[in-house]
Order: C-alpha cells, then sequence, then structure tokens
C-alpha cells in the first residue's frame, strides 16, 4: 500500500503566528516572508496552497505558483467572497487572503510501490482574510478566534492550550457505511483493519509539523482516534483543519473513505472532540492549585463556571449540524447533561486526575464538542465562555459524582441538572438569544450564522424519513 512520506524527525515545538496586527497589507514579518520563499526554492514546490475556511469550517483553497509568492506575501492575494458560505454579498465581494507564514507546510505525497513520491511537491499555508483596504475581515473564522485571543490577553492570560481529541469513521467509500473491521475499543491488530493505515496517517500528519500523542481503534466498528498533542489554540484550529484534510486522503490512498460525520453509524457510539482546555501565564498552568481538594485554581474553577453556564448557548458551535444531535443523546457516552466530575465522564466537563508531579498538565475537559465543527469558532466560543467565568466571578457548583444517565427525570430536576439542546433548532434558538454569542462571532457572522444553521434544521424537519414510513404507513 503506498506510504505518505514523513520528514518530522522529531516533535516540534507549538508553532507560533508570525503575524502582527496591523492595518497593513504585509501583515508578518519580513524575515518570516524571506524564510518562506527560501523554503519554496529549496523544496523545489511548484504550487502553494492558500487556505482559509467558510463559517461551517468547510476549507476552502485556491493554489499559486512559486513566482506569485513575494507579493502574495507582502500584499495577499484576491478572491471572490461573495462565492464562499457566510461571507459577504455580491456587490461587496472583493477579499484579500493574506498567507501566515509560520503555517507554512511541505504537503505529503503518497509513494509508489518503489517507495518514490508521486506527484508534484505542494506546499499550503493558512491565511487571514483582510477586506481591500487591510482591515481585518469580520467574516473570518480565524479572525474570531484571535479576537477571543485578544481578550484572553488582556485579562493578564499568555496562552490557551487546547487538546482536542477527534474520533472518525472509515468506510468502504462514499456511498455508504459498509465498515472495514469489526473491532472494538484499543483492538489488537488482528481485529483492527486499520492499523497501517493509521500509521501512514501519522506519518503524514507529523510530516506537515503536527505532533501526534498516540492512537487507537475506538468503541465503534471502523472508528478511529489520532490524538495530536496540545498546543496554543490558533495553532490547534489550524492543525485541526489540516488533520481532517490529512485523514480523508490518507484513507484515499488505501482505497477507503474517512468520515468526521458525528453519527454515521445508528445503534453505535458517535464521533466526539473531547476538548482538554487549561490556560497559562509566564509558562505556568493557571488551572493548578495544590492546596485545594481538586487541585483547581479559583481561575479554573471560574472557567469551567463560565463553561456550564453558557454550556446551552455555545452548543450551537461546537455541535453544529442536525446529525450532532443524533450523538448528544443518553447511553452511548455522549455527554448530555451539563455538569462537571473528575472520574465521571457521564459529565460535561471532566477534570482529569492530578498526578504529583504533573501540574503543568491540569486542565478540563469538554465532551460535547464533534469533530465536524468549525475549530476557529469552538475554540473562541469555548475561551470566551471560560472567560467570562473568571471576569464574573461564576461559582463553581459541587462535582457530579453519579451516573446521570441513570437518574430520573425528576431526581436531575431536583439536583438541578440541566441538559444540553436536544436538536439543532433548539441549539440555534438558545444561540440567538445569547449575549455572549453575538459577542463571540460578531456583527458580521453572528446573524448569518443563525440563518444558515435555521435553514439546515427548516430543510431537515420537513423531511420524511424512512423510519416515520415504517412506523406509520401501516398503522395510520
Amino acid at each position: 500500500m503506498a506510504r505518505p512520506r514523513s520528514t518530522a524527525a522529531k516533535r516540534p515545538a507549538a508553532r507560533r503566528s508570525t503575524m502582527v496586527r496591523s492595518k497593513d497589507r504585509a501583515t508578518s514579518t519580513p524575515a518570516a516572508r524571506r524564510a518562506v520563499l527560501k523554503r519554496i526554492k529549496d523544496e523545489g514546490v511548484e504550487h502553494v496552497l492558500f487556505w482559509f475556511t467558510d463559517l461551517e469550517g468547510h476549507l476552502k483553497s485556491f493554489a499559486i505558483t512559486p513566482s506569485e509568492m513575494e507579493e502574495a506575501l507582502n500584499d495577499g492575494m484576491g478572491f471572490d467572497g461573495s462565492s464562499i458560505t457566510g461571507f459577504n454579498a455580491i456587490e461587496e465581494s472583493d477579499m484579500v487572503a493574506i498567507p501566515d507564514p509560520a503555517s507554512y507546510q511541505l504537503m505529503p505525497r503518497p509513494l509508489d510501490e518503489h517507495g518514490q513520491p508521486v506527484g508534484a511537491n505542494v506546499a499550503r499555508m493558512i491565511c487571514d482574510v483582510v477586506t481591500p483596504d487591510g482591515a481585518p475581515y469580520e467574516g473570518d473564522p480565524r479572525f474570531v478566534l484571535r479576537r477571543a485571543l485578544e481578550r484572553m490577553q488582556d485579562l493578564g492570560f499568555d496562552a490557551f492550550n487546547v487538546g482536542p481529541e477527534l474520533e472518525y469513521f472509515v468506510f468502504e467509500d462514499d456511498k455508504g457505511t459498509e465498515t472495514i473491521d469489526e473491532g472494538g475499543y484499543f483492538a489488537m491488530t488482528a481485529q483492527d483493519a486499520a492499523t497501517e493505515m493509521r500509521n501512514d496517517t501519522i506519518a503524514a500528519l507529523e510530516s506537515v509539523g503536527i505532533p501526534i500523542e498516540y492512537h487507537h481503534h475506538e468503541v465503534g466498528p471502523s472508528q478511529h482516534e489520532i490524538d495530536m498533542r496540545y498546543a496554543d489554540a490558533l495553532a490547534m484550529a489550524d492543525y485541526t483543519v489540516t488533520y481532517r484534510l490529512i485523514v480523508k486522503e490518507v484513507a484515499a490512498w488505501h482505497g477507503y473513505y474517512a468520515t468526521f460525520m458525528p453519527k454515521p453509524l445508528f445503534g453505535e457510539n458517535g464521533s466526539g472532540m473531547h476538548t482538554h482546555m487549561s490556560l497559562f501565564k509566564g509558562g505556568r498552568n493557571q488551572f493548578f492549585d495544590r492546596r485545594d481538594q481538586y487541585h483547581l485554581s479559583p481561575v479554573a474553577k471560574g472557567f469551567i463556571a463560565g463553561l456550564l453556564v453558557h454550556a446551552r448557548e455555545i452548543s450551537g458551535v461546537l455541535a453544529q449540524w442536525v446529525n450532532s444531535y443524533k450523538r448528544l443523546v443518553p447511553g452511548y457516552e455522549a455527554p448530555v447533561y451539563v455538569g462537571w466530575s473528575q472520574r465521571n465522564r457521564s459529565a460535561l466537563v471532566r477534570i482529569p486526575l492530578y498526578k504529583p508531579g504533573s501540574e503543568q498538565a491540569t486542565r478540563a475537559e469538554i465532551r460535547c464538542p464533534d469533530p465536524a465543527c468549525n475549530p476557529y469558532l469552538a475554540f473562541a466560543a469555548l475561551l470566551h465562555a471560560g472567560l467570562d467565568g473568571i471576569e464574573k466571578g461564576y461559582e463553581l457548583p459541587g462535582p457530579m459524582e453519579s451516573n446521570l444517565y441513570r437518574l430520573t427525570s425528576d431526581e436531575r430536576r431536583e439536583q438541578g441538572i440541566v441538559s444540553l439542546p436536544e436538536s439543532l433548532g433548539d441549539a440555534i434558538d438558545e444561540l440567538a438569544g445569547s449575549e455572549l454569542m453575538q459577542r463571540v462571532l460578531g456583527e458580521h457572522i453572528f446573524p448569518r450564522y443563525i440563518e444558515l444553521k435555521r435553514r439546515e434544521w427548516d430543510e431537515y424537519r420537513v423531511q420524511v424519513t424512512e423510519w416515520e414510513k415504517d412506523k406509520y404507513l401501516a398503522a395510520l
């Protein structure tokens, strides 16, 4: 089987953006731009892909030749924003993509039967989208995350570290859901037909500078997980959109189809994106407190309280599809009840147990996001919710130590346990009434996102499904 080429000799450090805040077209340092031009020449790159996402997180791309790169790095490249979901109307469609030099990477290529790479050398750069006068474009999801990080810095923190765990399924093709193995959680190689494919995927991910910690077969048949090492939120959002593309490409090299659809199989666990988070200042984790019963600082408790208070409002970006709410149901390890715990995985937020000497690893894990979300918007919403909790002094309730799935409706009501929205329609209604989400998304994205998601919900809810016909046709 063709294998990707890996040039990663060791795990790279978390990438830091070289972009600077400016209304000038050139929003990176001259040294960073020169370094990119040198790499393009040294690596024999034939095309450079410029990447950005639309509002829903779909990756968008156009290619330029090396001869155009110097001008593109200095002034950006124009494109028609009216054709991008959620971007500008046609009468104000001119947009400019400014490549971030820190995101430059040579893309992996498949190898032929002789171990030689196939195809042209292609690099990619992730872009910030700006208006023709050089101002940040408020409809750019990457700018939404940058704005959230600026708020974090204004409150005195240096970094928002994020570690998402993306799960996905691999099927025979994109026409159905025929599985390629029947392995379960941590299945041995004999039951896990995709071990070699995961190894190739890791090699490809590491070749583009994405550090990987471990991988394994997940609970469902043909379900897999490859975990990236944590990084600052902007780098991790870039990693996530890259990860999703590379997982799909390597699966295609092997003759299969990979999907991040949250719930593709009835009766099986869906795919989540459990997301670990922590705030740092001066190189120290601000979530850790040795004296606290749970080893959580006031900062951590405020952050977690913010997540819980705003959980229903932010659900519409953490789980943004109709299908997302087929996963968020009791009984399939997906959290649906708003609470926190250390050991209890039925709670929305879990605090991994503290190990002596691992103070820097203290973190909160939120379990409702799925891997089909827009990571820029998702990480921004999580950060804003947590910062609200810190800034406004939200009080963290006690942990939920019992299995929340086993409580009756009355017991949950007596304990004040709130559920996540049960459908995309409910989630968007919550989001539409949220002052927090209006600040997160901004004046441009907020109404467009609501309109986009309500249209999706309306399209879905008028469908007549096979279940309805089987249930009602002969009986009514």
